[in-house]
C-alpha cells in the first residue's frame, strides 16, 4: 500500500539504508551475498513455505561464512539488509518492484516492496556487493512476438557488476530466446557443473550452455576477469535443482501448457503471469513443487555464499 500523504519521501528520508551488519561487511572487506525478495514473499511462495524458504536462505548463507543481505523497500526507503523484526513484512508482501519501479516506490513511501532480480542487481551494485542468489531469473516470454514481453532482468544483468546465481530462467519462458538475449547483451552464461542450461523444476531444459565450470573459484574468477577488463554488466551462473529434488519433466511441460494458455485467455501480462503460472503448477502437481521451489533456492544460496567467499 502506498501513503498518498508522502510522495515527496525523499525530503524526510534517505532513499537507501544499509544494515549495520552489511555495512560492517563490506567495510571490512568480508563477502556478502545479496538475496532478492520476491521468492520469500507471498507472490513467490505459499505461506508457511516462504518463511521456510528465508530461514533457509539466510542459514545456507551464514553457513558459507558470508553476511546475507535481503533486499527490499520499506517505508519509501530501499533497504540492503533487513533487521528480523522486519522479516514478517516482507513475507507478507505484496507489492513487486522491479528496478524501474525503485524511484517510484521511494518517492511515494511505498510501506513493503518486494524486490526482483532487476532491483536486487541494482541495489547490490549501488552498495558494491558482487554476489546476488534467487530462484530463477526472468527472461523473454513465449509471445514476446506478439506482448514485447521481455524480463527487465535480463537488461539489469548486462549492465550491473554483480554475479547472479540462479537455477536458469523460470520454466515458462521461451529458454532458447532467453540465452539468445543474454549472448546479445553480452552476459556471460555458466553452467555450474552442467553443460545443459537447467529450467528451474528441471535440471536440464534441452539447449546448451556457451561456458561450465565445475567450483566456486572457477565462477569467481570469471567474475574478477571481467572486472579486470572494465567490462560493464555481470555473470550469470545457472546451477541446476538438486536431482533428489528435480520434478518430472513431462508433468511440468503438461502442467506449464495449462497455465500459459489459462493466463493468456485471463488476459494476464507482465508481473501477474509468474505468480499466476507458480499457483498453477503448484495445483497440477499437489503441491510437490513447493518443496523443489525450497530446494532450488537454498541450494542457490548456499552456492553464493561459496563464490563470494572465492571471491574475498
Amino acid at each position: 500500500m502506498v501513503r498518498s500523504d508522502s510522495l515527496s519521501a525523499t525530503n524526510s528520508r534517505d532513499a537507501l539504508r544499509i544494515s549495520t551488519e552489511v555495512a560492517d561487511a563490506l567495510h571490512d572487506g568480508r563477502p556478502v551475498v545479496a538475496l532478492e525478495s520476491t521468492i520469500f514473499s507471498t507472490l513467490g511462495l505459499p505461506a508457511p513455505a516462504n518463511a521456510d524458504a528465508l530461514r533457509l536462505c539466510l542459514a545456507a548463507v551464514r553457513a558459507g561464512g558470508c553476511v546475507p543481505a535481503l533486499t527490499c523497500v520499506l517505508d519509501g526507503v530501499a533497504r540492503v539488509g533487513v533487521d528480523p523484526k522486519d522479516y514478517d513484512r516482507v513475507l507478507c508482501g505484496n507489492t513487486k518492484v522491479a528496478e524501474r519501479d525503485l524511484p517510484v516506490a521511494i518517492a511515494r513511501g511505498l510501506e513493503v516492496g518486494v524486490t526482483t532480480v532487476s532491483a536486487s542487481l541494482a541495489l547490490a551494485a549501488v552498495v558494491g556487493i558482487s554476489v546476488l542468489a534467487t530462484g530463477g531469473i526472468g527472461g523473454v516470454h513465449r509471445d514476446d512476438h506478439l506482448t514485447g514481453d521481455v524480463s527487465a532482468d535480463l537488461d539489469a544483468l548486462a549492465r550491473h557488476r554483480v554475479l547472479c546465481v540462479c537455477a536458469g530462467a523460470k520454466a515458462f519462458l521461451d529458454l532458447a530466446k532467453t540465452l539468445e538475449m543474454l549472448d546479445t547483451l553480452g552476459v556471460p552464461v555458466l553452467g555450474y557443473g552442467t553443460n545443459r542450461f537447467p529450467a528451474f523444476y528441471v535440471r536440464d531444459s534441452g539447449w546448451p550452455v556457451p561456458h561450465r565450470v565445475d567450483t566456486p573459484k572457477e565462477a569467481a574468477a570469471v567474475l574478477r576477469a571481467r572486472f579486470a577488463l572494465g567490462l560493464p554488466g555481470g555473470v550469470l551462473v545457472a546451477n541446476p535443482i538438486p536431482e533428489s529434488a528435480e520434478l518430472p519433466a513431462h508433468e511440468i511441460d503438461v502442467a506449464l501448457t495449462a497455465a500459459i494458455t489459462d493466463a493468456a485467455a485471463a488476459g494476464l501480462r507482465g508481473a501477474e503471469v509468474t505468480p499466476f503460472i507458480l499457483r498453477r503448477i503448484g495445483e497440477a502437481t499437489a503441491g510437490r513443487s513447493v518443496p523443489a521451489n525450497l530446494a532450488l533456492a537454498e541450494a542457490n544460496s548456499r552456492l553464493a555464499a561459496e563464490i563470494a567467499a572465492a571471491l574475498s
